[in-house]
C-alpha cells in the first residue's frame, strides 16, 4: 500500500486546501473532472493544470505547476504512470507539501524520491473515495 490511513488523513485534513490537479480539463467525461468537483465540495481550492490551461469549476487553469503564481499544498496527479514521475519531481521543486497519484497511477521510484524529499505521498488511491470516509 502506498499511503497508509494516517498519511491519507493528514493530506486531506492538515496539509492545506489548495490542490493543483494535473491533467484536469473541462472534459466532463474524465475522472479528474468529477474528482475535482468532490474536492471542491469538501472545501478544497482546485487549480487545473493542463497544457490547454482551461478554466474548470470556476478556477483558471495553468499549463504547468511552475506557472501557478501562488503556493500549492497538494499536487493531485491524473496523468499516466509514465508521465507521473516528472510531475512528482516538479511538485518537490515548487515546494508542495504532498503528492497524490490517482487510482492506476503507479511509479515506485517517484514515490521513493518524493518521500525522501520530505513530502507526504499517496499512490494508486482516489481522494474522492477517501475524503467522504473521514
Amino acid at each position: 500500500m502506498y499511503g497508509d490511513q494516517a498519511t491519507i488523513r493528514r493530506i486531506l485534513t492538515e496539509l492545506g486546501d489548495t490542490w493543483a490537479v494535473v491533467g484536469l480539463s473541462d472534459n466532463q467525461d474524465r475522472a479528474a473532472y468529477g474528482v475535482a468537483r468532490v474536492l471542491q465540495r469538501f472545501g478544497k481550492r482546485v487549480v487545473p493544470v493542463h497544457p490547454k490551461a482551461q478554466t474548470v469549476h470556476g478556477e483558471p487553469g495553468y499549463p504547468s505547476l511552475e506557472a501557478i503564481p501562488f503556493r500549492v499544498d497538494v499536487v493531485d496527479v491524473f496523468v499516466n504512470s509514465g508521465l507521473a514521475g516528472p510531475v512528482a519531481d516538479q511538485a518537490v521543486a515548487i515546494g508542495a507539501d504532498a503528492v497524490w497519484f490517482q487510482l492506476g497511477v503507479v511509479d515506485e521510484a517517484a514515490y521513493r524520491r518524493t518521500r525522501e524529499a520530505g513530502l507526504a505521498m499517496v499512490m494508486d488511491r482516489c481522494p474522492a473515495i477517501e475524503i467522504p470516509a473521514l
